[in-house]
């Protein structure tokens, strides 16, 4: 038996980062895993999803070179060589991971950890089980792809995101049912490397939980790239052989029509990962199947304290993390400011970009606000002519009365890098005249954001 301060199950973004803040702490802490240091995010999710797409990015710049002035002969694109890449980031950021597991003297136990008492963990491994104890224990298990329920993914037609990141085969007619990040970066992806692509999504817009602007913007510009699009529709069955996926999908007006796609991507959420952690035994509570947590991430239970996909909404490796140093903090004594998710933004890596933060119109019109709202586009701001990225725009909602930020959206190129910006201005609640004395630096996108907060109050200079 091994004793600790903390011990955190799983080491995804949530809980490696938790383990190490603690571990500055001044906490004696161990992190049990049952797979890869790092967990899905490194190693199968958000970085190297990111190289993949990457190299989509530069393919599609390659056949466009003929729009800066260049020449290229010959393009091709090696779908092996592409996800060879995308597996040594993320192999070499798992090797990061154990580094700073080491640096930081943090204990590793590699197996299935299950809790047995309050304070009492379990690793199952190969040579056998061993038993840690801590007075502080931080669950940050995780989640999973949810499968659709009469067609399980089987990795060869049907996908989920981890067998889109590593492909059998370069699909030809690819069909993705969802639209959220997960699915959207995926058809953008295959859609830029050749693939004809499908997108079904049940709502009655893409991304949905975007503002509707960046939704019907976004569509469009998909749309023009080659991709059909089909909202306010369902799968009704899915049938997978050796020669491809026969998908009957139902229409918005209800008409039930059967298509042939060589591969379907199944993005339609995720599933927490609770099973066999030994939650029931404990009485530890859940909402649809999420540890149920305040904002200083304790559950029910006094010394379980749980994190990230496992807990509830929005499901996003910052937010993980940042849970992770609200617990590790508040397990030391400290007094961590709560979590509040209206201050965490959302970032999605297709072709345009998506990134947000805080309310949508809707929502904020829905919420009682009276707002003001500003928009500036791409094409009146000069870095974005001259990098040949026009296309796309920035929106800012604020509160009418008190000139507070309510949200922000934006669609286009290197948005997810812009954003930050309106997340630091919320979290240190700036209001409308912060950001009009704040000096933008010319020229860069991030005029933009400026031109946007200035078009709420009917000052725009450059439209």
């Amino acid at each position: 038996m091994s004793s600790y301060d903390l011990i955190v199950l799983g080491s995804g973004p949530g809980g490696y980062v938790a383990a190490i803040r603690a571990s500055q702490l001044g906490l004696k802490t161990a992190i049990v895993e049952r797979e890869s240091l790092g967990g899905i995010c490194l190693n199968w999710g958000c970085i190297p999803t990111k190289a993949l797409l990457r190299s989509a990015e530069i393919y599609h710049y390659m056949q466009h070179a003929g729009n800066y002035g260049l020449k290229a002969t010959e393009i091709s694109a090696d779908i092996d060589a592409v996800v060879k890449r995308s597996r040594g980031v993320a192999k070499q950021l798992n090797q990061g991971v154990t580094h700073l597991m080491k640096k930081n003297k943090i204990a590793v136990h590699m197996g299935d950890g299950r809790l047995t008492a309050p304070g009492t963990l379990v690793v199952k491994a190969d040579a056998g089980e061993t038993e840690l104890t801590a007075p502080n224990i931080i669950i940050a298990t995780g989640a999973r792809a949810r499968d659709l329920p009469f067609a399980p993914a089987d990795g060869q037609r049907i996908w989920t995101y981890r067998h889109a990141m590593v492909p059998p085969a370069m699909p030809t007619k690819l069909l993705v049912i969802g639209s959220g990040a997960i699915g959207i970066e995926f058809a953008s992806f295959y859609n830029d490397m050749g693939a004809e692509v499908t997108v079904v999504e049940m709502m009655d817009r893409i991304v949905p939980v975007e503002d509707g602007d960046v939704s019907a913007f976004l569509e469009k510009a998909l749309v023009k790239q080659g991709m059909t699009i089909l909202t306010g529709a369902g799968v009704e069955s899915l049938q997978a052989d050796a020669g491809g996926v026969t998908a009957a999908i139902k229409d918005r007006d209800g008409t039930v029509r059967t298509d042939s796609f060589s591969h379907c991507i199944v993005a339609i959420g995720i599933v927490p990962n609770t099973e066999g952690i030994g939650l029931e035994a404990l009485g530890i509570q859940t909402v649809r199947g999420h540890i149920q947590t305040d904002g200083l991430c304790r559950t029910n239970v006094p010394g379980i304290w749980a994190i990230g996909d496992v807990t509830a909404p929005p499901w996003l490796a910052h937010k993980a993390s940042h849970e992770g140093v609200i617990a590790a903090e508040a397990i030391a004594g400290g007094h961590p400011h709560a979590m509040d998710p209206r201050n965490i933004p959302g970032c999605t890596y297709c072709h345009p970009q998506v990134a947000s933060v805080g309310l949508t119109e809707g929502k904020a019109r829905e919420a009682g606000h009276d707002v003001k709202v500003g928009t500036f586009p791409f094409i009146g701001n000069g870095k974005a002519i001259a990098l040949g990225e026009a296309e796309g725009f920035i929106k800012t909602i604020f509160d009418a009365a008190t000139g507070e930020l309510l949200g922000a959206h934006m669609v286009g190129a290197e948005v997810t890098e812009l954003i930050q910006g309106y997340t630091i201005g919320k979290t240190a609640e700036l209001v409308e005249a912060d950001f009009m004395h704040t000096v933008f630096p010319h020229p860069t996108l991030s005029e933009m954001m400026h031109e946007s907060v200035l078009g709420a109050y009917g000052r725009t200079l450059h439209m």
